[in-house]
Order: C-alpha cells, then sequence, then structure tokens
C-alpha cells in the first residue's frame, strides 16, 4: 500500500476536519484497488496536489500514467469532463475515469512546472497559447460561471461591508460593475478555471500542458485573473511592479488572442476577490502573520491598480507566484 505524504495529510485534516481524516485513513486502499482494476503497478515516489494524491504507474504493456484521486468535493467534479472534451489538446491526456471515487488515469508528464520559468514573457506567453487552445465548446452539464454571478455579487458586497480594509467604495464598485457586466452573459466556451504557473507542466507528447481544471464553462478571459494573481510572489520582487504587471496582462492577452480590456477587467475582479478572501481565510501559501499581511496588502494594491487607466505601452523590467485559493 501507499504512503500517504504527511504534509498532504495534515492539510487535508486542517481543510476538511473529520471527512478528510476519514478519506485518508481508506486512501492506501482505495489506490491499491484502483491499480489492480486499470491494470497498474506504482513507478515512482507518491506526490501530491493541494486535494490530492498521485501516483506514478507503470500500465502494463501500456507505458507510463500517473494515477489521481482527490478529495470528494464540488469542485473536482468536472475535472475528468473537461480532460475529455480536450481530447488532450493543450492538457494532459485521460486514460481512465472513475468518477464514483474521484479518480482518474493521466498522461505522465514532467514534475517541472511553468512557474519555475522565470522569465516573465515566457509565461505569459506559454499560458496564453494554452488558454487559446482549451477554449472549444463547452459539453452539456458542466457549471457555467455565469451561474455563479449573482453569489459573486453578493459576497462582493458583503465582504467591503463586513471586513476592515482600505479598498476605496470606486474600486469594489468596479469589481462588481464586471460581474454585472461581464458575468452574466458569458460565452458557452469550456475554459481551465484555475489557469496558473503551477498548472502547466513540462511534458514528452508536448513542451506545455495543463493539470488540475475547474472545468467549467465561462469567458476564457477569466483565466487572465487567475494566471496575474498566482504572480504575486514574483510581482512583489519587480522593480516597477505598474510596468510589470500590465506586461503580464499584455502578453497573455495576446498569445491568447483575447481583448485586452476585458483580461484586465477580469483581473481587477479577481485582486478585488483575493483581498477579501485573504482577510476572511487566508491563502493556501500563508494563513496568519506577515507573510499573510504582505499578500493582502499586495491584493490590495493590485486592485487598485487595475481600476486605473491603463499606462501608456512599453517594456517592464523585473523578474516576474500567489494568491491562489481553492
Amino acid at each position: 500500500m501507499i504512503s500517504v505524504p504527511q504534509g498532504f495529510a495534515r492539510s487535508t485534516v486542517e481543510r476538511e476536519g473529520e471527512p478528510g481524516a476519514a478519506w485518508l485513513a481508506q486512501l492506501p486502499r482505495l489506490v491499491d484497488e484502483l491499480l489492480e482494476h486499470w491494470g497498474c503497478v506504482p513507478d515512482g515516489a507518491v506526490m501530491h496536489g493541494g486535494v490530492g494524491v498521485i501516483v506514478p504507474v507503470r500500465r502494463r504493456g501500456r507505458g507510463t500514467a500517473v494515477l489521481k484521486v482527490s478529495f470528494p468535493h464540488p469542485g473536482n467534479v468536472h475535472e475528468p469532463d473537461a480532460f475529455a472534451a480536450w481530447g488532450g489538446r493543450g492538457a494532459v491526456l485521460l486514460h481512465e475515469r472513475d468518477d464514483e471515487r474521484f479518480a482518474m488515469l493521466l498522461e505522465r508528464v514532467r514534475p517541472s512546472t511553468l512557474a519555475e520559468v522565470e522569465d516573465g514573457d515566457e509565461v505569459a506567453t506559454v499560458a496564453g497559447r494554452i488558454s487559446r487552445r482549451l477554449a472549444v465548446p463547452a459539453p452539456p452539464g458542466l457549471p457555467r460561471l455565469s451561474e455563479q454571478a449573482g453569489a459573486w455579487e453578493e459576497q462582493l458586497r458583503a465582504d467591503a461591508e463586513e471586513l476592515t480594509h482600505p479598498l476605496p467604495g470606486s474600486v469594489v464598485d468596479e469589481a462588481v460593475e464586471t460581474v454585472r457586466e461581464l458575468g452574466h452573459a458569458q460565452p458557452d466556451t469550456l475554459i481551465h478555471g484555475d489557469l496558473h504557473a503551477r498548472n502547466i507542466l513540462r511534458a514528452e507528447r508536448e513542451p506545455w500542458l495543463a493539470v488540475d481544471p475547474k472545468g467549467c464553462a465561462g469567458d476564457p478571459a477569466y483565466d487572465g485573473g487567475t494566471l496575474l494573481k498566482a504572480r504575486a510572489v514574483v510581482l512583489l520582487e519587480a522593480d516597477d511592479c505598474c510596468k510589470a504587471v500590465h506586461r503580464v496582462l499584455d502578453v497573455f492577452a495576446e498569445a491568447a488572442e483575447l481583448d485586452r480590456g476585458r483580461v484586465q477587467r477580469w483581473a481587477q475582479f479577481h485582486a478585488v476577490q483575493a483581498a477579501f478572501w485573504g482577510r476572511r481565510h487566508g491563502f493556501r501559501i500563508a494563513r496568519s502573520g506577515s507573510r499573510l499581511d504582505r499578500l493582502t496588502g499586495f491584493a490590495d494594491h493590485l486592485a487598485k491598480l487595475l481600476s486605473e487607466p491603463r499606462p501608456a505601452r512599453g517594456a517592464a523590467g523585473g523578474r516576474r507566484d500567489g494568491l491562489g485559493h481553492r
């Protein structure tokens, strides 16, 4: 049986409580059953993401793959649907699926992620090109981001009133306007839903492939915001933060063939969301303390910066990850 990584076990119990502990207790047996069912043998150390374990395997007579088993959660339901719709176009191939047990057998890729690339333009370009390739007609049955618009607006208003924060009313109002104007009438397009540099990995079949999609239908420009907020740690170190932020949006929008203004509006919405989320819940990489304060302060700064008119176009200096939350 596999050994569940201690860090993964600890974070799962912290996040999910008793249900998480119960799931962890039966996870090794579950993995064994899936390996037997799909004719695989372990082929490397067990890895993990935020919500699931990844077991490198060798398929009897059919090469290598990875077994991914996720904690049962509504946010994980449509991941295999997205992979099936893409069929390997810009994302890893889905070999097998067991929806009842939140398990998939997937194409194996390298452990190196796009977040390890130091060239910020390359990061934004690769992410933009992946976004463009993933933007295909959404299959029926997927959740629509447009269905969340009402809840987004309600939460933004509640956070603005209930939390202590420095965001001007005009900055919050701009995020609300984005929800009202762009949120309710989004295209019926399959998007990743959590596209950032750590969810794009080096591969053999193609240079880069996406993993860990949410599997939802909506505006591809929405993913520009998820990319930007996940670059927070790097952007904090830029010599000119304003130029660096706008450079990410410029390059991503061009590579993804998206309207630049629309990408900025979604990015501003994501920044306001992140500023409030951090105050209520903390972030995955910082739950409390000075690091959380620094990241929350950066989210505030980003929300204000993206509410302002875009500066004259020019090159951005400095190194170009973050504010992602589940």
